[in-house]
């Protein structure tokens, strides 16, 4: 509660992006807070096409760093 009174402006404004919050009071929650406006519009699919280029092995990037850290150095 003590955080909602001191940071309301900052909360109201995250509300309305479209990032409701709740109010809680002794660790119970107690209202949560969203926008009146409705949700926010949804992008087109498709709208970041031609932008940038996915890698062929997109679904393996990592994967060694990965293991390393499951099975140690080898």
């Amino acid at each position: 509660m003590h955080e909602a009174k001191t940071q309301l402006s900052r909360l109201v404004e995250s509300a309305v992006r479209g990032e409701p919050f709740v109010i809680a009071k002794a660790g119970k929650p107690l209202v949560k807070v969203v926008s009146l406006g409705g949700a926010p519009a949804p992008m087109p699919v498709g709208f970041l096409r031609g932008k940038f280029e996915i890698p062929e092995d997109f679904d393996k990037l990592g994967a060694s760093e990965i293991e390393s850290m499951f099975e140690g150095e080898t």
